[in-house]
């Protein structure tokens, strides 16, 4: 009677703390479907009282406008080029950064990680005009080397893989040198393929980050040819009228680079965040 007893009140546990996270996980997945569905209303009906959810009309053209309004899918390339590239450079040498720092034994060692992870505490404001003023330096401002190389590092990727590289077996490398594998060949045979987890994490962290940014591509690049989806996506509210549905139309498209990457590393992105965090 008393486990029967306990095996309700355990399944009565479970079954509120289940049907907690799903009222929040709702809560927080209304304002994603106002969004979706204010993309389809006419622009004068999305803030009209009494509230309603879905339009009287659906407006699928509210996809298509902007398009014919400004040039949306050099938008689209350019946020993805540059997300792409600074994900790529981001996974080889916070990688590369990540395992030294794990695995090698030399002097000021843990200063060094010390003083990256300290970089991490300074707002991107801090650093927005000494880091113009360095692209301005070497003449790379207005063109995609200002766009990609102050991002081809991060402190953050840094530290996750060096988390990760704590719990790397050293007996493994050891064998590895034994047999004669140089460091670079144990580095990109060995020690990268069973680091996917963990570069899949980053990857999605890195990714989003990119794509995301409004801040720096604003004030690196002023040509409209190399305009990226955020600052593009700025440009349509305008100073007296603002078309919010088109608005939220181009919202909901620029969502989908997004979903694809998390989808292809969501396998790996738990354990990786998981097992890098907890290694001290």
């Amino acid at each position: 009677m008393n486990r029967f007893m306990s095996g309700r009140y355990r399944y009565r546990i479970a079954l509120s703390r289940h049907a907690v996270l799903i009222a929040f996980a709702l809560v927080m997945t209304l304002p994603i479907v106002w969004v979706v569905l204010s993309s389809f209303k006419a622009n004068e009906e999305i803030f009209r009282l009494p509230f309603r959810w879905f339009p009287e009309r659906w407006h699928f053209d509210n996809y298509v406008a902007p398009f014919s309004e400004r040039p949306l899918h050099l938008y689209f390339l350019n946020s993805i080029l540059v997300a792409v590239v600074v994900t790529a450079s981001n996974l080889l040498f916070d990688a590369m950064v990540g395992y030294a720092l794990a695995q090698f034994r030399f002097p000021g060692r843990t200063a060094l990680f010390f003083f990256i992870i300290g970089t991490m505490m300074l707002p991107v404001q801090v650093i927005i005009i000494p880091l113009f003023l360095i692209v301005q330096s070497f003449g790379w401002l207005n063109s995609y080397l200002a766009l990609i190389v102050p991002g081809c590092m991060s402190a953050f990727g840094v530290f996750l893989m060096r988390q990760w590289f704590l719990g790397f077996p050293r007996e493994l490398l050891d064998a590895a040198r034994i047999d004669g594998a140089s460091e670079p060949g144990i580095f990109f045979r060995i020690v990268m393929p069973t680091a996917w987890p963990a570069l899949s994490a980053l990857a999605i962290f890195i990714f989003m980050a990119n794509y995301d940014s409004y801040l720096w591509p604003l004030v690196a690049v002023n040509r409209e040819e190399l305009t990226t989806l955020p600052i593009g996506i700025a440009a349509f509210v305008g100073e007296y009228q603002t078309a919010y549905n088109q608005l939220m139309a181009v919202s909901v498209l620029s969502l989908i680079p997004v979903l694809i990457v998390f989808l292809i590393f969501q396998k790996r992105f738990v354990q990786g965040m998981v097992t890098s965090g907890v290694k001290g």
